[in-house]
Protein backbone atom coordinates (compact mmCIF):
# COMPACT_ATOMS: atom_id res chain seq x y z
CA UNK A 1 0.00 0.00 0.00
CA UNK A 2 2.78 2.34 0.53
CA UNK A 3 4.48 1.96 -2.55
CA UNK A 4 0.85 3.00 -4.03
CA UNK A 5 1.19 5.81 -1.66
CA UNK A 6 4.60 6.90 -2.98
CA UNK A 7 3.71 6.64 -6.15
CA UNK A 8 0.49 8.51 -6.53
CA UNK A 9 3.18 11.35 -4.76
CA UNK A 10 5.76 11.20 -7.16
CA UNK A 11 2.94 11.57 -10.49
CA UNK A 12 1.49 14.44 -8.57
CA UNK A 13 4.54 16.08 -8.45
CA UNK A 14 5.14 15.76 -11.59
CA UNK A 15 2.20 16.95 -13.00
CA UNK A 16 2.87 20.29 -10.52
CA UNK A 17 6.26 20.44 -12.19
CA UNK A 18 4.45 19.96 -15.71
CA UNK A 19 2.34 22.76 -15.02
CA UNK A 20 4.80 25.16 -13.29
CA UNK A 21 6.66 24.73 -15.85
CA UNK A 22 3.82 25.85 -18.44
CA UNK A 23 2.65 28.47 -16.60
CA UNK A 24 6.77 30.08 -16.65
CA UNK A 25 6.70 29.45 -20.39
CA UNK A 26 3.65 31.21 -20.94
CA UNK A 27 4.38 34.44 -19.11
CA UNK A 28 7.81 34.57 -20.64
CA UNK A 29 5.91 34.17 -24.21
CA UNK A 30 8.19 31.26 -24.92
CA UNK A 31 4.74 30.10 -27.68
CA UNK A 32 4.65 33.08 -29.92
CA UNK A 33 7.17 31.34 -32.05
CA UNK A 34 6.63 27.62 -31.11
CA UNK A 35 5.45 27.34 -35.24
CA UNK A 36 8.61 28.58 -36.47
CA UNK A 37 10.40 26.91 -34.30
CA UNK A 38 8.54 23.71 -35.04
CA UNK A 39 9.42 24.46 -39.39
CA UNK A 40 12.86 24.89 -38.26
CA UNK A 41 14.35 22.08 -38.82
CA UNK A 42 13.03 21.56 -42.55
CA UNK A 43 14.43 24.46 -43.71
CA UNK A 44 16.68 23.34 -46.86
CA UNK A 45 20.22 24.71 -46.44
CA UNK A 46 21.65 27.31 -48.63
CA UNK A 47 25.08 27.02 -48.56
CA UNK A 48 26.36 25.29 -51.72
CA UNK A 49 29.15 23.29 -51.98
CA UNK A 50 32.75 23.62 -53.69
CA UNK A 51 32.83 21.27 -56.73
CA UNK A 52 35.49 18.37 -55.92
CA UNK A 53 39.26 18.90 -57.60
CA UNK A 54 39.40 15.15 -58.57
CA UNK A 55 39.58 13.38 -61.37
CA UNK A 56 37.61 10.49 -62.28
CA UNK A 57 38.80 7.75 -64.49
Amino acid sequence: MSVLLLQVFVSLMLVAISVAFFVWSVRRREPDHADRLSLAPLEDERTTLAPSNRRTP
